[in-house]
């Protein structure tokens, strides 16, 4: 089993900066891709960035120029630095990880509000 817990979550106004972190334990044998996906009220869980291994990434269109994800393998760390935040940004913020099987995160808040 892989255990995942999302901190750094939290309410920011527009425009502001959140930097998310996510921690891996458990019976890890390799890691592979480790990302981020968010899901907002009322609509569907969707792809934020992903970053490989070997440290290539992916992110959606809405928020690249953004947020740069990042990890550090020798912890089984990811993080989402978030900048220039927008309402729209608001969700729960799920890190995800692949090490065999795919295992989530239980989610952390973001909410971008004047």
């Amino acid at each position: 089993q892989v255990q995942l817990v999302e901190s750094g979550g939290g309410s920011v106004q527009p425009g502001g900066s959140l930097r998310l972190s996510c921690a891996a334990s458990g019976s890890i044998s390799s890691i592979n891709t480790m990302g981020w996906y968010r899901q907002a009220p009322g609509k569907q869980r969707e792809l934020v960035a992903v970053i490989t291994s070997g440290g290539s990434t992916v992110s959606a269109d809405s928020v690249k120029g953004r947020f740069t994800i990042s990890r550090e393998n020798a912890k089984n760390m990811v993080y989402l630095q978030m900048n220039s935040l927008k309402p729209e940004d608001t969700a729960v913020y799920y890190c995800r990880v692949t090490s065999g099987l795919v295992y989530w995160g239980q989610g952390t808040q973001v909410i971008v509000s004047s």
